[in-house]
């Protein structure tokens, strides 16, 4: 964009109140979208993306200040022993590090279209605080200890991996969808399933939610019953994806054949 085009959309751009009613009317479905993600975080995100829109930030941008708002909550969970306090600071830093998650995506579709490279460094930025955040609470525990015993470290290992296996699982499947749509095999569909009863069905897998069990990092006892909890919710809805997605690749194959 040249410096005269800039100038041009800076002097159309509407103002936040309107920019946050068009962009209201104008949202992607939320069907299937785990709870919190789809009626909290999105409307967040919604909020920050028509203030980045109006004072002309990038997504890039946005996606920059998600990494470092998590970053920070990820520094306090690995350094800092826990006090009552301190998980109202990490739940703070998460959730607002999400809500910037969702602006991004909702800002690039505003300005026209999100870029390549762009997706790539959102989900790369995913990925990484996916990973990162059940380590630093693996480190927590071990350097701080208030867990009933050394086998309970095994609980951030394996939230990681569940954690992960799905986050791969759901990007591999939606390519494998698009790839066999591009082939004429079969419509694109979408991953996550749709409808109210699998919305409620991830909630155990929604990242919001995990976000607002920190808010008992302080105490950790009860925030290790939580995080627990949570792993075996992840894992029972992860169980559940990899039979789903399983049948449905089995009968885009049987499409691909007949076709």
């Amino acid at each position: 964009m040249t410096r005269v085009e800039a100038a041009a959309e800076a002097h159309v751009r509407p103002r936040f109140g309107e920019t946050l009613a068009r962009m209201s009317a104008a949202q992607k479905p939320g069907r299937g979208a785990p709870p919190y993600s789809r009626w909290i975080n999105r409307r967040m995100g919604r909020v920050i993306a028509a203030a980045a829109y109006t004072v002309g930030a990038t997504p890039n941008q946005v996606t920059a200040a998600s990494a470092a708002l998590t970053t920070g909550a990820l520094v306090v969970i690995a350094l800092v022993e826990p006090v009552w306090w301190l998980g109202f600071v990490v739940a703070g830093l998460l959730v607002l590090g999400y809500a910037f998650d969702a602006a991004d995506g909702q800002l690039a579709r505003l300005r026209g279209g999100g870029s390549r490279a762009g997706e790539w460094l959102d989900h790369m930025v995913d990925v990484t605080k996916t990973c990162a955040l059940h380590a630093v609470v693996l480190i927590s525990f071990f350097r701080f200890g208030g867990i009933p015993g050394e086998p309970f470290l095994l609980i951030p290992l394996g939230y990681l991996t569940v954690s992960i296996v799905l986050f791969f699982g759901i990007m591999l499947v939606d390519q494998l969808r698009r790839q066999a749509a591009a082939q004429g095999a079969a419509p694109a569909a979408p991953s996550g399933g749709s409808g109210l009863l699998q919305t409620l069905v991830a909630l155990p897998a929604d990242y919001g939610i995990l976000c607002i069990a920190f808010f008992l990092f302080g105490v950790t006892p009860a925030f290790l019953v939580a995080y627990t909890l949570l792993f075996i919710g992840h894992t029972v809805v992860l169980l559940g994806a990899l039979a789903r997605w399983w049948r449905q690749l089995r009968a885009l194959d049987a499409e691909a054949s007949r076709a």
